[in-house]
């Protein structure tokens, strides 16, 4: 099984810096669970950058089970049921997160 941290590794490899034109953002995600932890993405300058800890103050805020994190970002569970499930709870800017995917698709 991949790893919460080779998820976001993963995630990080298929950004997409034309699609985060003019986006300055901080997406923290909070994952719980059995190999859960705490990281957050900048999105600055068509630049993306995972980090370990708290972000300060998040753009959005996503509160996720560490495998159901790895089953999205490996394609097996689609983020949307997920949300719609309330396996994927978001708190702050929704119309970042419909961006966020594209970015990291």
């Amino acid at each position: 099984m991949t790893t919460l941290k080779e998820a976001l590794e993963v995630m990080l490899a298929r950004f997409n810096p034309a699609k985060a034109k003019g986006i300055n953002a901080v997406i923290q995600i909070n994952a719980t669970g059995d190999g859960g932890g705490q990281f957050y993405t900048t999105v600055a300058d068509t630049k993306a950058i995972v980090s370990e800890g708290t972000a300060e103050n998040p753009t959005v805020t996503i509160t996720v089970a560490a495998q159901d994190w790895v089953a999205i970002t490996s394609g097996q569970l689609d983020p949307t049921r997920a949300f719609m499930a309330g396996k994927l709870r978001i708190t702050g800017d929704l119309g970042l997160m419909m961006r966020f995917q594209n970015m990291f698709n």
